[in-house]
């Protein structure tokens, strides 16, 4: 690649005098051409070339340079922390990449943008890989040991991505950046855990919580994922009656025993049972079963579904309401000593089931909503393997629920008579999404987040908020709304630790501001592996040791359990936003975020301080194959955005694409959906900028030799055809600031192409050649068009900037009048001028591109130099309009004869009174319409079109010389004047 385009002007002369010399010669060259800057040799730009581009033109320091300059505005796009737990990854790539578009726009705009990069660097998924790497030979690591590994694979992980993110060319200070298991980060996280403690918003309970046996611990919502393929052993239950009430027993004869009829996906949870559960306002029925006379009661609803399923009939023998239930009692399937209450509950439905819900608090985060109203035991049978405890009997003891478990609990019903009915269940359950194994519900001691006011404020503030796409607002609210409470605690070491001490002997917990700040000094010094490493006195500051015990006889230990990692990442917005407000203009991560960080970032920004963190917030799709399949190794189709930039092993399969196409990719995708991404897909943006780079080849060549601040042509004196394109330029710099605005890149880039390709390619460059290529070079009317493409030239380039900032920036330091090519970055955003609006134009080009397009369309094929055209349009309004384009009746150079591109072109306002033999006669209409509709009129015009009878200029090739070995008069001149 040449660092300065070679002088067009020279190039042009050296042509020209060898035609000259050819046509005195009696020989007939070729017509001259532009000279095409030989720019972009290549489209890719792999590693070693990428990353030269990229010094070359001052990536690295562009941010810094930008957060230095004196202006009002900032932008602020708060970054959610990628998992620091593996390689970079195409949906890296969309994500990151969209941010840095936003970014670069907003900077090129005038804005102070602020951008902080980030990393979830704690949780499980890195512990578990740490572990699985050591074989099983897990149990004689110590916790230190364990985070040590874990701070060592989070930290490679990290230098991966970052070098990626680097490689796409996203700006930021990357050696700036923050990182979750930073100790100034965890302190500042442990300050805002006590605040919202200290409120009472965080609070130790006993409840059922997400559990997963897998990996030991409790889960959040956001960390499950749900398996539709899930097969569960379903099973039709009798609860015997043992106590009527008053209703009910009016209703029986009370010679036949009456049982309740229950279903359940879990068997498992029977011997946890405490009561059964019905819906007040729903109708009931006593039914007897036709197979073995015995007598069930369930839902009126259910009668026949039920039946059917349990292969039988059902004869009904009376019905009654709900309510008619309360005070009864039924007898406990496995424990027949035991009475299971009957009991009204909000939570029963009659879409599935039975309408009877079998209820163990232990279990069922609705079941234990009914416990804490009757005072029920929420005792829990299962431990944290998944295993029933020796509290279950000897016959479950020991027994992992979800497999030899449940078979002996069946087995059990069907040895007490209560098992109607097993039949296997395929269904979506939810299960741990780092071990892909399934979890249960399980009571036991956590610490939860009291989300219930939380989430009323939250709602109102989300009004506030700008979602794109607007559906998000309500996606984001009902996963808020299905949410009963935030369990933030986990049973493992890899994370921050939650800065509670509890009592050896009692059920007490201290924690208060002095211990707080006094822990918090010492992470935001040491990290927070102080809580494994120092003893527990240390942890305490002198003034509260000396009242618990002193160092020698500490009452309290150090809990064990850490912090939710969502709760980590969701309190990011307290560490990293600027300024007092603390609230960023936007966040922008995927769909999955609005369960997860969107969420977490709300909740413990609004219980904090009431105020939600972000402004705008944007919702992109996940990454799909080429037919929307889900990416997996498996199924072939993972596309490595590496490979895509540098290519794979064979290169004729997987070429090397550059990271612009990479970028494409991501700007021209319809990101609110999922986003496909194959060899197809990569092969088309390929071509589309191949088509872009051949458009800024044309602009560059034709714009060598012109100095826009001595050259330019005033816009009320240009071509008309020239205005018009600023006219249009105009518009497209306009919708394109607002799709930018509204981070809808596909719309930028669809705009883009349409007028590269449209107006520019297939329209204005294919008429402006012979202006360009054969007037004088300092001709009015050659310099009125290289104004044009000057302008067009400098906003096309920064339209399509933060899309593809490697391409702009090589574009940049080949603009010729550019004495010290800078970085397209640091000279602004698009700038236009009012005086290019003018809308008058487009009726005069439009009515003359309506008689082109009769012209060009009755000589298919042929060429249009080879034709004359008669215009004809009868006196008025169309007439002064096209006059405007030709003031001369005939001309092979006017502006209309350039937008014909015929050899000349004659304009009449009546018919000729000769016409050639053989001429071809298209008739139209067409209206015009000004000021709004004030200004309407139709005309006619004729286009008369006929073979020239001149012959083809050696120099130009129009048909306008009078032998084919001389100039025409025009190109004659502009020799003769050289």
């Amino acid at each position: 690649m040449r660092d300065e385009p070679t002088s067009a002007l020279s190039m042009r002369e050296s042509r020209r005098r060898r035609r000259t010399a050819a046509v005195l010669s009696g020989q007939t060259p070729t017509r001259g051409r532009a000279p095409l800057l030989r720019v972009f040799s290549k489209l890719s730009l792999g590693s070693s070339r990428l990353q030269s581009k990229q010094k070359k033109c001052g990536f690295s320091e562009l941010y810094s340079w930008q957060r230095e300059r004196k202006v009002k505005t900032e932008f602020c796009l708060h970054d959610g922390p990628p998992y620091a737990n593996g390689d970079p990854h195409v949906g890296h790539a969309l994500n990151k990449i969209l941010k840095d578009i936003a970014n670069r726009y907003h900077m090129m705009k005038g804005s102070k943008v602020h951008f902080v990069p980030g990393w979830d660097c704690h949780g499980l998924p890195i512990e578990i890989k740490v572990l699985t790497e050591r074989d099983g030979k897990t149990q004689n690591l110590s916790a230190m040991e364990i985070r040590e590994k874990a701070r060592s694979f989070a930290k490679a992980a990290v230098e991966k991505q970052k070098s990626a993110f680097i490689r796409w060319g996203i700006m930021a200070d990357w050696n700036n950046c923050y990182y979750t298991f930073d100790g100034r980060y965890e302190a500042r996280q442990l300050r805002l855990f006590y605040q919202m403690y200290d409120k009472g918003l965080i609070y130790r309970s006993y409840k059922p919580v997400f559990w997963s046996p897998s990996s030991r611990t409790a889960l959040a919502e956001a960390e499950l994922e749900y398996n539709p393929e899930h097969v569960s052993r379903s099973v039709y239950v009798k609860f015997p009656l043992l106590k009527p009430s008053p209703k009910l027993a009016s209703l029986l004869d009370g010679s036949s025993p009456v049982s309740f009829l229950v279903w359940t996906t879990q068997p498992w949870t029977i011997p946890a049972n405490q009561a059964v559960c019905y819906m007040p306002e729903s109708k009931y029925a006593v039914v007897k079963c036709s197979k073995s006379g015995d007598f069930y009661i369930l839902a009126a609803d259910k009668v026949t579904s039920v039946a059917s399923v349990l292969e039988t009939t059902f004869e009904v023998i009376s019905t009654f309401s709900g309510v008619d239930l309360e005070s009864g009692t039924c007898t406990h399937p496995l424990i027949s000593e035991r009475e299971s209450p009957l009991l009204p509950a909000n939570h029963v439905t009659m879409t599935k089931g039975t309408g009877l819900v079998h209820t163990a608090p232990a279990h069922g985060m609705e079941d234990y909503s009914v416990a804490s109203q009757h005072n029920l035991s929420t005792d829990c049978l299962v431990n944290e393997d998944g295993v029933f405890t020796d509290a279950a009997g000897p016959e479950l003891q020991n027994k992992a629920v979800l497999e030899e478990g449940t078979d002996v609990v069946i087995k059990m019903l069907q040895a007490a008579k209560n098992l109607l009915k097993e039949k296997k269940l395929v269904h979506s359950y939810p299960y741990d999404w780092r071990t892909k194994k399934p979890v249960v519900i399980r009571a036991s001691k956590q610490w939860f987040v009291n989300i219930t006011d939380i989430k009323t404020a939250a709602k109102e503030l989300l009004k506030k908020v700008k979602f794109i796409p607007g559906s998000a607002l309500n996606a984001m609210v009902e996963m808020m709304d299905r949410r009963p409470y935030w369990c933030i605690s986990r049973q493992r070491v890899w994370g921050v630790p939650i800065p509670v001490f509890h009592h050896k002997t009692k059920d007490e917990i201290l924690i208060n501001s002095q211990t707080i700040e006094h822990i918090t000094k010492l992470v935001e010094q040491h990290g927070s592996d102080i809580w494994w490493t120092l003893p527990p006195a240390q942890l305490l500051p002198d003034e509260v040791l000396s009242q618990v015990g002193g160092p020698d006889a500490l009452e309290y230990v150090p809990g064990q359990d850490i912090l939710d990692i969502w709760f980590d990442s969701g309190t990011s917005w307290s560490y990293v936003l600027p300024g007092t407000d603390q609230r960023a203009d936007l966040y922008l991560e995927g769909k999955d975020q609005l369960g997860g960080w969107f969420q977490s970032s709300l909740l413990t920004s609004v219980a904090a301080r009431n105020k939600s963190p972000f402004k705008t917030v944007v919702v992109h799709g996940f990454t799909v194959g080429e037919k929307g399949e889900k990416m997996s190794k498996s199924l072939g189709n993972v596309v490595d955005p590496d490979v895509v930039i540098n290519g794979g092993q064979d290169q004729s399969k997987e070429p090397p694409y550059g990271a612009d196409v990479l970028r494409w990719w991501v700007a021209e995708s319809n990101v609110f959906t999922e986003v496909p991404i194959s060899p197809s897909v990569l092969n088309a943006a390929r071509d589309d900028i191949n088509k872009l780079r051949n458009t800024l080849r044309f602009l560059l060549g034709n714009v060598a030799g012109f100095n826009p601040e001595t050259d330019s042509i005033p816009v009320n004196n240009m071509y008309v055809l020239d205005q018009y394109m600023l006219h249009l330029l105009q518009d497209l710099a306009n919708k394109i600031n607002d799709s930018y605005k509204q981070y809808d890149f596909g719309k930028v880039v669809r705009l883009l192409q349409a007028f590269y390709t449209r107006e520019l390619s297939n329209f204005y460059f294919s008429i402006i050649k012979d202006r360009l290529y054969c007037e004088r070079a300092n001709d009015p009317r050659r310099r009125s068009c290289q104004t044009a493409l000057a302008e067009i030239l400098d906003v096309v380039v920064r339209s399509f900037a933060p899309i593809l900032p490697h391409l702009a920036e090589e574009v940049f330091q080949h603009v010729p009048y550019v004495k010290e090519p800078k970085s397209v970055f640091r000279t602004g955003w698009i700038k236009t001028s009012s005086i290019w609006k003018k809308p008058g134009l487009e009726e005069a080009i439009e009515s003359a591109c309506a008689m082109r397009d009769s012209f060009l369309g009755s000589i298919p094929g042929k060429n249009a130099a080879e034709h004359e055209v008669i215009i004809v349009i009868e006196p008025g309004l169309l007439f002064e309009i096209i006059e405007m384009l030709q003031a001369e009746e005939t001309s092979s150079t006017s502006q209309l004869n350039e937008l014909m591109m015929a050899s000349q072109t004659t304009l009449l306002s009546q018919e000729p009174r000769a016409i050639t033999a053989g001429a071809v006669e298209l008739k139209g209409t067409f209206l015009i319409n000004l000021e709004g509709g004030d200004i309407r009129e139709e005309s006619s015009y004729k286009v008369l079109v006929m073979p020239t009878t001149k012959e083809k200029c050696p120099r130009c090739w129009k048909y306008t010389a009078e032998s084919s070995e001389t100039l025409c008069p025009r190109c004659a001149e502009v020799v003769g004047g050289k």
